[in-house]
């Protein structure tokens, strides 16, 4: 076989490798949540007692987790996974890390004063919100974040638990929910997350 014959039996190969190519190059795949019926407006009371809404956040990325300050496990570990991961973003992409805002929904109002939710967010991160509200108000909230909440009974001592939805959501900045943070994973999976979805 001659030189020129291989090169033309070799031509649709070329064209088959940068067609693959040109695909690899193609714009990421949907997030895993686009279309979903996921958030909503609302106002909630925000860690200096006054009012926080959805639509305050316009035009930013936004995390959004629904816990309480008084949990011994879950939420720590939770909200300190999904604040490292972000601070690592922040640290790769800092201009991208800015257009995030992280909030975390208290479904505990009785014990989450504003005061109470300013000490616990700043545990974890300086930017992180911490908001409450009436029982009416996070009945509502959760059913539109599709998140779940239920106040267990009061201990010796006057205690309680409180079992809730442990999702870390990604919303766009058009407020229309991205993908969940992988906060079981670590700090780095969600920094990961947050590459493929925060442009």
């Amino acid at each position: 076989m001659n030189r020129q014959t291989m090169l033309r039996n070799l031509t649709p190969l070329f064209a088959a490798l940068l067609a693959l190519s040109a695909c690899s190059d193609s714009a990421p795949a949907e997030p895993p949540l686009a279309g979903a019926a996921i958030g909503g407006d609302f106002t909630l009371t925000g860690e200096d007692g006054d009012p926080v809404s959805w639509g305050d956040f316009a035009g930013q990325y936004r995390t959004v987790y629904f816990g309480y300050a008084y949990c011994p496990d879950v939420c720590p570990r939770d909200t300190g996974n999904a604040m490292l991961g972000l601070k690592a973003f922040e640290k790769d992409h800092p201009q991208l890390g800015a257009k995030i805002q992280p909030l975390f929904i208290s479904v505990d109002p009785e014990r989450d004063t504003p005061a109470v939710l300013k000490e616990f967010t700043a545990n974890f991160h300086r930017r992180l919100l911490g908001l409450t509200g009436t029982k009416e108000q996070l009945d509502a909230v959760t059913k539109e974040f599709a998140a779940t909440y239920s106040i267990g009974e009061k201990q010796d001592g006057g205690g309680y638990l409180v079992g809730h939805t442990n999702i870390t959501y990604l919303f766009g900045p058009e407020g229309k929910p991205l993908a969940m943070l992988p906060t079981d994973e670590g700090p780095a999976a969600v920094a990961a997350e947050l590459e493929k979805w925060v442009h």
